[in-house]
């Protein structure tokens, strides 16, 4: 079903799949609000999905885009407490939703599912941190270099990554605007660090950008 639950035995596999609820969103359509009631978590199917959060002058703050298999608004399992953020498909996208009671009633009964659950959500916590460092004490090239680094590996290590988001909403994503992330993909470009076609962009020194 996704590496969330990789290696349950298979009869926990269908248990999970008999309390799945699947729904299709279009571009644009709101799953959950900030504020809404915290009933169950969701899992990308198809597609793509991001988190954001609103500031008071309106402006949206993307915090995390997740794709097939990623798990999202999973913390109200656990606590109950409202969605502390609003999930929105970039694309089409078909979403599995876990509600809340059933799930608890079924990792009652089979403790192995949110063991594994919480080995997973660990590793997730490591990538946010590692990203709340980026924000707060990196320049934004270095924050565009470690994301381009991210995405190499994310989509199997070839150093031919494809930007599957707008320039607009990476801008948003590394905490900086659409004008400045223009300038710093251009200088990369000039210093012979990418070659951008498109959203396709070639890292020709990857350890020279590591190092930014």
């Amino acid at each position: 079903m996704s590496l969330l639950f990789e290696g349950l035995p298979e009869n926990h596999i269908e248990e999970l799949a008999g309390i799945a609820i699947e729904n299709v969103y279009g571009k644009g359509e709101t799953i959950f609000f900030e504020g809404d009631e915290g009933n169950g978590f969701y899992m990308v199917g198809e597609g793509k999905v991001k988190i954001f959060k609103m500031s008071p002058a309106g402006k949206e703050h993307i915090l995390h885009i997740f794709g097939p298999g990623e798990p999202f608004g999973e913390v109200p399992v656990f606590h109950g407490l409202p969605f502390p953020a609003t999930a929105e498909p970039l694309v089409k996208t078909r979403t599995l939703f876990f509600p809340r009671d059933r799930f608890t009633r079924l990792v009652e009964a089979n403790p192995a599912i949110v063991l594994k659950m919480l080995a997973v959500l660990s590793m997730r916590l490591r990538r946010f941190a590692t990203q709340i460092e980026n924000l707060s004490l990196k320049e934004v090239p270095a924050r565009l270099a470690g994301y381009l680094i991210y995405l190499r590996d994310e989509q199997g290590g070839s150093d031919e990554v494809r930007l599957e988001i707008s320039k607009g909403q990476l801008a948003s994503l590394l905490g900086t605007i659409p004008e400045t992330l223009s300038r710093i993909f251009a200088k990369m470009s000039e210093e012979g660090l990418i070659r951008v076609k498109g959203k396709v962009i070639s890292l020709l020194d990857p350890e020279a950008l590591a190092e930014k």
